[in-house]
């Protein structure tokens, strides 16, 4: 997997090359990019898809610079400007930090998908959100937590990634996902570092400048959704000059493991027709 050099540490990401247009792919908490996998075999014959795994406690490699939202949302527009990317359609599902990127930094944007993720007051989201942050507040909490969510029996739960599918994500992705945090104390630095930095006026404060996002931008929500309220999907098209929202059954916050041909096709549409 290639990295980059940034000015706050090292980030890998994926990168499928090629000619056609620009996408790039940012996943939520306890993600990497594997969550986009299937998005990625449906789209990478005729798209360039650009995959970072964000410092979000699925990263392998600590940070220089202790990652807080904000410094995320710095992270992101350099990543787009180290690699020259333009014309990118910005697609995000779960975190918010695309919102903030689209205000204060939309120069080399040309879309905005915005996939089930937090917004306005649902920051942290849902019981989960809430979760982690008294396990980064305990001592001894975030052990508990990543024992708890790896144990296989437990994964379905819906303080876990039970309240993000339909589907059970395979065993093998989600070791993926938590290995870092159980084995790296620098990744669990960097986790705890993030959540007690969430700023909880942030995703407000973007969904005003949202107003003056004038390109293309979709909407794309889970209706079945437990963390991610349905009204917020509505809103968050509402808001946006040029946004319309689908709305998908049959799904819950990660639709790219639930329905990923679906949102391949979307995408692709989108990406074609604006």
């Amino acid at each position: 997997m290639p990295e980059i050099e940034l000015s706050a540490g090292t980030v890998e990401y994926e990168d499928t090359g090629g000619e056609g247009p620009v996408v790039v792919l940012l996943h939520g908490l306890l993600h990497d990019a594997a969550v986009w996998r299937h998005v990625v075999a449906e789209l990478r014959t005729d798209h360039r898809l650009v995959a970072p795994t964000l410092p979000y406690g699925a990263h392998r490699v600590p940070m220089r610079r202790p990652p807080t939202p904000d410094l995320v949302n710095e992270l992101i527009a350099e990543f787009l400007d180290r690699l020259d990317l333009r014309d990118v359609t910005l697609v995000e599902s779960d975190c918010g930090r695309a919102q903030t990127v689209a205000v204060r930094h939309p120069e080399r944007l040309a879309r905005l998908v915005l996939i089930s993720c937090e917004a306005f007051d649902n920051y942290p989201p849902g019981l989960p959100g809430k979760m982690i942050g008294v396990a980064c507040r305990v001592p001894g909490g975030l052990p508990l937590m990543v024992r708890t969510l790896g144990w296989k029996p437990l994964r379905r739960l819906p303080v876990g990634f039970g309240a993000l599918t339909k589907r059970p994500v395979p065993d093998h992705v989600v070791e993926r996902w938590l290995r870092p945090l159980r084995t790296d104390p620098a990744i669990r630095r960097d986790f705890r570092h993030y959540v007690a930095h969430v700023r909880r006026t942030e995703l407000l404060e973007a969904a005003r400048g949202l107003r003056r996002f004038e390109r293309p931008a979709r909407v794309v929500w889970a209706t079945e959704d437990v963390m991610m309220p349905r009204t917020h999907g509505r809103m968050l098209a509402e808001l946006l000059p040029r946004g319309r929202l689908v709305e998908l059954r049959n799904t819950r916050t990660l639709i790219a493991e639930d329905r990923p041909r679906r949102l391949a096709s979307l995408l692709r549409w989108f990406v074609a027709n604006g």
